[in-house]
């Protein structure tokens, strides 16, 4: 019997697409992702579903959107100690499958969907961010449901943690699953390692234009405070840096224990990000309304096994974070959960160089009241219940500068990818888990949708100042 292919899945906090050499960034220096690259297949528009962490991992997970898992924002409270509550806990994740067909699975690093303290899912090996981000020198981790302080640099701490489970994976008959999920580049841009920052010292930083600030981000202190701020700036190229260094280690181990060409190497990141560009300085969260542009909904995403999966190639096709979970179960010939009502499909067949056999693409996002339908050519975004609305022609428009959303011409346009919007997420949406019946505003998800909570006057959702 051939022997089963092992998966490391390393996934980045808040990267944007343009945050790597690869993808055409001449700034930033990340030669371990560009070595990724070059050595597997490298996708130019993949999008998250949710422009926000924890919903965004949430799906990767599941392979279900928000209004499916619950999980419609950032964790804000409960990740450790008696209030802790387990976001995924009547979901099916691929983790899941993985454990009951055989492979050993680890976790270094952040998990962000409840209880960090709880191993689960899966996973026998469980050393994790206690919350969902904070310093990143002598960090909050979590070891065998123990909360402990990481000595040095938290990025560091994770690498090494996570090439001591692969050390204790060799030789061993099983395969196994690794998650490395990093902090980094998300906040603080603070504490990286100054050789690090001092190497950004005479960067122009022309890649991140820091524009006049958005309305919608006016008051936001993100992007107040970091707006036109070069110490931030490289922080946040030093962050990335001090990473790519790490996933360098990491592929070195596989190559030094003789399973580079059994491996699925995956990286991506949970949501893209803005430093500056559109005038704000976040994710999808950045600004108020939340935002579904470009920099906050498409990622990097690189996926390699060396003899499996053509070296150095593209891939332009559309998929979403919704399509992983398929694509990862099909890859490793598993079946999926039943009963799901899975959105996504496989794109397996792009990884082998054939096409998906669909003429029209299109791919969907939520967050809360805010939605968005993209084609090709077209992006609208539909805030309920009362807008505002966004339509941008992304042929003519690729940087979405002009909303076209009451221009007369396009009202047809606007008409049929509305429709088309609702449609979808009428056949995907789980009642009582709906984004659309929460006052979702970007400042945090205090409890799981449907459970008892004490009558303390907690709402399900934190508001925003």
């Amino acid at each position: 019997m051939t022997k089963k292919t092992n998966v490391v899945f390393v996934l980045s906090d808040d990267q944007g697409l343009w945050a790597a050499g690869c993808y055409g960034n001449p700034e930033i220096r990340t030669p371990n992702i560009d070595r990724l690259a070059a050595t597997g297949m490298r996708f130019t528009n993949f999008f998250v579903a949710s422009p926000v962490c924890s919903p965004s991992r949430a799906t990767f997970m599941t392979g279900r959107i928000s209004s499916q898992h619950g999980v419609h924002d950032w964790i804000r409270a409960g990740n450790t100690g008696p209030d802790a509550a387990s976001y995924l806990e009547s979901e099916t994740t691929y983790t899941d499958v993985l454990a009951a067909n055989g492979w050993r699975c680890g976790l270094s690093g952040k998990w962000h969907l409840g209880n960090s303290q709880l191993a689960q899912h899966g996973f026998s090996h469980w050393f994790t961010h206690a919350q969902g981000g904070g310093p990143y020198n002598d960090a909050p981790m979590v070891r065998d449901g123990e909360l402990v302080t990481a000595p040095g640099y938290v990025t560091h701490a994770i690498t090494d943690d996570a090439l001591a489970y692969l050390q204790s994976c060799d030789g061993r008959e099983e395969p196994f699953y690794l998650s490395v999920h990093y902090t980094a580049p998300h906040s603080p841009w603070t504490g990286h390692p100054q050789e690090i920052v001092d190497s950004y010292e005479d960067c122009t930083f022309a890649s991140c234009p820091q524009e006049e600030i958005h309305p919608w981000a006016v008051g936001h202190s993100l992007s107040e405070s970091c707006l036109g701020n070069r110490e931030m700036l490289k922080g946040y190229f030093a962050a990335v840096t001090a990473m790519d260094a790490d996933i360098g280690r990491l592929v070195d181990k596989l190559e030094e224990m003789g399973v580079r060409e059994e491996t699925l190497v995956v990286f991506v990141s949970d949501n893209g990000f803005s430093c500056g560009h559109h005038g704000f300085w976040g994710k999808g969260n950045g600004t108020y309304p939340p935002n579904m542009y470009e920099n906050s909904v498409k990622v990097p995403f690189i996926i390699s096994q060396p003899g499996r999966i053509a070296e150095g190639a593209v891939q332009e096709e559309m998929v979403s974070a919704y399509d992983f979970m398929p694509t990862l179960l099909d890859w490793l010939e598993l079946p999926l959960p039943a009963g799901d009502n899975l959105p996504g499909q496989s794109f397996a067949p792009l990884l082998e160089g054939e096409g998906l056999g669909r003429e029209e693409v299109v791919v969907y996002d939520e967050y809360g009241g805010t939605r968005m339908v993209r084609t090709r050519e077209w992006k609208y975004v539909h805030r309920y219940p009362d807008g505002p609305h966004e339509l941008y022609d992304l042929v003519h428009d690729p940087g979405e500068r002009e909303n076209l959303a009451e221009a007369p011409e396009q009202a047809e346009c606007v008409r049929a990818l509305k429709g088309q919007l609702e449609m979808w997420f009428a056949r995907y949406v789980v009642v009582g888990k709906d984004g659309l019946d929460f006052d979702v505003r970007g400042a945090g998800q205090m409890r799981p949708i449907g459970t008892e909570w004490p009558d303390d006057g907690r709402e399900p959702f934190a508001q925003r100042d």
